[in-house]
């Protein structure tokens, strides 16, 4: 793991720090990725942890006077999956967004991130690259802008210097008469990887498709366009014919691998199945219909919009971490290479968050850091630093239990109960973001917690008998 953990909220400070320490250096955002490779050991000599998110302003999503959205390197999954701006004249990129992980990962995790990490199976970047993006690298030295489509050398490489950090993704706003969608197809509905994702943006003029952008993810080494399905497109009406053409052009222009989710022949099947359900949609003028009006973010509605004041702090043991975690506040000069879930049980002696996977998958480590629901085993512990935490002890009042953890009681919602502390957490943020939610955004707000014992109908019952008793 790391040695040493810088906070900073100066731009320029990081900038010269990762010309400093160069390739041992490492920029926190999300982290939700980072934290895992050093984990498993696949990113191995990083010694420094650069944390830029106290840094003001980078977390903005803005329309210029030229018509260009640009997304700051701070801005996450779910700020584009609840921006108006987004979803209006971007809605490829807000559909991909929500197909990101969970609530959880998507309140930590930035789309800058997933570009950077540079999977081919990343969902963000295959409508960032039919929306032609461009990306912009600064470092000390100065900055140049990258176009998205030249980004990409390889499977998770990138054309980035050890000192660059990305500080802007723009792209031109759809423009009235320009449609376009993302789909998504994986082994499950939701925590999944992509055994392969597509976006199809399409300008209509009088019935015909004058300008068409076809891209596909997971299925070579890059995300790549599908220039044989753009061709069948252009100056083409949105039949059945066209549709089907287009689709098998998909298909017969990739040339995946077989992996553990699936074999190369069944890739290009979905490929064909993946373009022909988006073109159809879009034909239909169907594409917006499963796109939630209110989507479930699992943050509170007044704390994650307070501004945390943080200065500058380089962490190295045993400079403290100081931090408050259930109104309490805490002093550790131990556990600064740790992740937060392992600084709250063995630091803390807080142990009703648990370890399940440790990799983001289970939700059993559920907390709330700065008034958003994030999965604990993703966070440096140093980023705890002059925030606020609640875990699972926090939510009574004295002897009186929160009304989810009461429901859960009553209506028989546990089993073993090694879940429960993380569904419990994702149901109380749920209930303070909307109150009185409907069975659907309870179905969307556990999305990153899995149970083994229950069903998950005993739980799914639990929040909706709080929910009716929620007087918030």
């Amino acid at each position: 793991m790391w040695q040493e953990y810088i906070c900073t909220t100066d731009l320029e400070q990081a900038l010269d720090i990762l010309a400093e320490r160069g390739p041992k250096a490492r920029i926190v955002a999300g982290a939700t990725d980072l934290i895992l490779e050093l984990e498993r050991g696949v990113r191995t000599g990083i010694e420094t942890l650069v944390d830029i998110t106290r840094v003001p302003g980078l977390d903005k999503i803005i329309l210029d006077s030229e018509g260009l959205i640009h997304l700051g390197p701070l801005v996450t999954h779910n700020h584009c999956v609840a921006s108006a701006l987004i979803v209006e004249r971007a809605f490829p990129l807000a559909q991909a967004a929500r197909e990101v992980g969970a609530p959880k990962i998507r309140n930590r995790g930035t789309i800058a991130g997933n570009l950077i990490t540079a999977s081919p199976a990343n969902d963000t970047i295959t409508p960032l690259m039919a929306l032609d993006a461009r990306v912009v690298l600064r470092s000390s030295l100065g900055q140049r802008t990258v176009a998205l489509k030249d980004f990409y050398i390889g499977v998770r490489r990138t054309v980035m210097t050890p000192d660059e950090l990305l500080v802007d993704i723009c792209f031109p706003a759809l423009p009235p008469g320009t449609k376009g969608a993302f789909i998504k197809i994986g082994l499950r509905r939701a925590q999944a990887v992509a055994v392969v994702n597509a976006a199809v943006i399409l300008t209509i003029e009088k019935k015909h498709v004058r300008k068409a952008a076809v891209t596909l993810g997971s299925v070579a080494p890059t995300i790549i366009h599908s220039q044989p399905a753009e061709e069948v497109l252009l100056s083409a009406s949105l039949d059945e014919t066209v549709i089907e053409a287009a689709a098998q052009a998909a298909k017969q222009s990739t040339r995946p691998i077989s992996d553990v989710r699936g074999s190369a022949a069944y890739r290009q099947e979905m490929v064909r199945v993946a373009v022909s359900r988006v073109l159809q949609a879009l034909a239909g003028g169907s594409e917006r219909m499963d796109f939630p009006q209110q989507p479930v973010l699992l943050q509170h509605p007044v704390l994650a919009l307070k501004p945390v004041q943080v200065s500058f702090y380089h962490h190295a043991q045993p400079a403290p971490i100081l931090t408050r975690i259930n109104g309490k506040p805490y002093r550790f000069t131990t556990g600064h290479t740790k992740t937060l879930l392992r600084l709250l049980r063995e630091e803390a002696g807080l142990i009703g968050t648990k370890e399940g996977c440790a990799e983001g998958e289970c939700g059993a480590c559920t907390v709330f850091l700065d008034g958003m629901a994030v999965m604990s085993c993703l966070v440096p512990a140093p980023r705890a630093h002059g925030a606020e935490i609640t875990t699972v002890e926090g939510l009574a009042a004295g002897e009186q239990l929160h009304p989810v953890q009461k429901a859960f009681m009553d209506a028989g919602a546990v089993q073993c109960g090694y879940c429960t502390p993380g569904f419990i957490m994702s149901a109380a943020m749920l209930l303070e973001e909307i109150p009185h939610p409907t069975r659907s955004q309870i179905k969307q707000s556990i999305t990153g917690n899995l149970c083994r014992c229950t069903g998950y109908y005993k739980i799914v019952e639990a929040i909706e008998t709080s929910a009716r008793l929620n007087v918030s």
